[in-house]
């Protein structure tokens, strides 16, 4: 594996974490729309004090900036950026993101701007240290 991947592994880590996250943000829009007897393909109300919605915002939140990991994740890799800084970012979004659903489950609104912030910040600083390489 190191001779594929070199010393990444501490962002393969953090893919599989965000693999993880995933899985489980679908499973709470899945088990929130069963408990409320959703009916499929119906759109779900927008209201904020309604968990399916903000269940369902928190996974559509993350579907908008995963493609843009993945692409900037690539690149720091293929362009030989620094591991140990594109592994420490990957976390730091990965941990964003999912501070970022807990904060929507919960409904706090400030807190998950903020979590958004840092998300888009560990995009934004693994451009750099990609571009830098």
């Amino acid at each position: 594996m190191d001779l594929l991947f070199g010393n990444y592994l501490l962002t393969i880590n953090a893919w599989a974490a965000l693999a993880v996250l995933l899985l489980l943000q679908v499973l709470v829009v899945d088990v929130s729309a069963l408990r409320a007897k959703h009916v499929p393909g119906t759109p779900v109300e927008a209201n904020h004090d309604n968990f399916l919605f903000r269940a369902t915002r928190a996974v559509a939140n993350i579907n908008e900036t995963i493609a843009i990991y993945i692409v900037v994740v690539l690149f720091c890799v293929f362009s030989g950026a620094n591991a140990d800084y594109t592994g420490y970012l990957s976390w730091a979004y990965v941990g964003a993101r999912a501070a970022y659903a807990c904060c929507y489950y919960f409904d706090l609104r400030l807190w998950r701007s903020v979590c958004f912030g840092v998300s888009l910040l560990s995009l934004s600083a693994l451009l750099v240290v990609g571009l830098l390489a």
